[in-house]
């Protein structure tokens, strides 16, 4: 038996990243796995390569699946592919429908791993998110109905239901919004506690939503999860269909996860005003609660992701 190859999809992105430190022993641990990633912009950063090396990567367009055979010339089948690849900006979504289902649904990712000669031997760890529920009631469960307010969350469900009928062997994991340290190559995008740092270290009073609620994951504990599965599929050999809240243990609201910045830092908590998420018009539509229940992650894995304030100390005081 020869070491099995792991494929992360969307490499490049903030997740992506810091799955291919964890997977390739960057952060001091083992290195029990060939990696692979994919990137969609045309040369990936050196400062990532240089942190992960040796790994191979491929460029790939999701949407048209070009780029994959490369991967199978090169790398060869893929015994896990985590799907970390996503149109993620609700508003970006809802304003261009049709590139949201085609970048988030996997269709041409999962045609590739089809065409593997052992076609179901493969697992594919899917990333969805918590805005396929509603957002009417709080901790919502894995069986709860989904029913998405934005085109976001629907293209979700549609790659949910794609999945699960199509792939025999996968996990589907619903993260809330996952925050943590900068990656090795910094990401464009804004990160919740570092913006809300900088602007409370202004000085600067600004408004938070007080009635729209989520359960933040810090990104090392979505890293253990994916490899905590990957160790499942690698040991027991057995195919597994699951799909898994994916959230930390506290069901927060914007404006406090701002005081929770602010009580870290000693920063005065009076620049921090509530609003309501009714009172802004921000060109899509957003669930109000999608707390999430996850009973069945730590019954499943023994996991105990870190409590939200415990994670903003890890990311402001412990750099």
């Amino acid at each position: 038996m020869g070491r099995k190859k792991v494929l992360v999809v969307g490499g490049t992105g903030y997740l992506g990243q810091h799955l291919l430190v964890g997977l390739t022993g960057s952060d001091g641990g083992e290195r029990p796995y060939d990696v692979a990633f994919t990137h969609h912009r045309p040369i990936p950063p050196s400062e990532l390569i240089e942190a992960v090396s040796p790994v191979v990567h491929f460029p790939v367009d999701l949407r048209t699946g070009q780029g994959f055979e490369s991967i199978s010339d090169s790398f060869g089948q893929a015994d896990v592919v985590v799907n970390c690849g996503a149109l993620s900006v609700p508003r970006a979504c809802e304003m261009d429908p049709a590139a949201a289902m085609a970048t988030n649904v996997p269709s041409k990712l999962v045609e590739w791993m089809s065409s593997f000669p052992d076609g179901d031997g493969a697992l594919l760890i899917h990333l969805s998110t918590d805005q396929v529920y509603e957002g009417v009631k709080s901790f919502y469960k894995e069986e709860d109905e989904t029913s998405p307010v934005n085109m976001y969350g629907k293209s979700k469900v549609a790659a949910e239901q794609f999945i699960s009928s199509t792939c025999k062997n996968f996990a589907i994991l619903r993260s809330s919004i996952i925050y943590g340290p900068q990656t090795v190559s910094p990401v464009l995008k804004s990160l919740p506690i570092q913006w809300i740092d900088g602007v409370l270290s202004r000085g600067e009073e600004i408004d938070f939503f007080h009635d729209e609620f989520r359960c933040p994951v810090y990104v090392k504990d979505v890293v253990d999860i994916i490899l905590a599965l990957i160790r499942k599929w690698v040991t027991d050999g057995e195919q597994m269909q699951l799909i898994l809240n994916t959230g930390g243990p506290d069901r927060v609201s914007r404006l406090q996860m701002a005081e929770s910045v602010a009580v870290v830092r000693g920063y005065n908590t009076s620049l921090i005003k509530p609003v309501s998420a009714l009172s802004v018009d921000r060109g899509v539509a957003s669930p109000a609660d999608i707390s999430m229940d996850i009973s069945k992650l730590i019954a499943l894995f023994g996991v105990r992701p870190l409590p939200f304030k415990d994670g903003v100390d890890q990311i402001l005081n412990r750099r």
